[in-house]
């Protein structure tokens, strides 16, 4: 299936095309608000994720751009972001077909969506790291719903 085409501002206002960012080749759709619980604990591994350039991550936050960089400065958060406005009635997430957060889509670089899955899930970002994202430190739950 391919993914749905969009347009959306990022955090500086500047408009950004799925098939531009595409074009850097394959990356992990990761939708959000900030007030979710399961997304307040699935950032920061996605994060840890695509520092470790295991996967490029592009977020999409169905906030507004202030109350999204509070999120990224209180959860250490540095993962590109586009915001899904409320004023646009969420056109890009109802697109994805979203029905809960955080909802995460894996694109190739064709635009095909390869998996997508919801909530927290240790298996799936292990998996998607190719293992050792996690430490004996991380007491996470092994799934979370959204």
């Amino acid at each position: 299936m391919q993914a749905p085409e969009f347009t959306l501002n990022d955090l500086d206002g500047r408009p950004r095309a799925l098939r531009d960012l595409l074009t850097e080749g394959p990356l992990l759709l990761a939708f959000f608000k900030i007030d979710c619980p399961t997304c307040q604990l699935t950032f920061p591994y996605l994060q840890r994720l695509a520092d470790r350039g295991g996967r490029r991550v592009v977020a999409i936050s169905q906030d507004d751009a202030e109350g999204t960089r509070e999120f990224h400065s209180d959860f250490k958060i540095a993962l590109p972001t586009l915001i899904d406005s409320v004023a646009s009635r969420y056109a890009v997430s109802r697109a994805y077909g979203l029905t809960h957060v955080p909802s995460l889509f894996d694109i190739g670089a064709g635009g095909e969506i390869a998996w997508s899955g919801t909530g927290f899930d240790k298996a799936v970002l292990e998996n998607l790291a190719g293992g050792g994202l996690f430490s004996e430190a991380d007491r996470v739950p092994v799934f979370k719903p959204g």
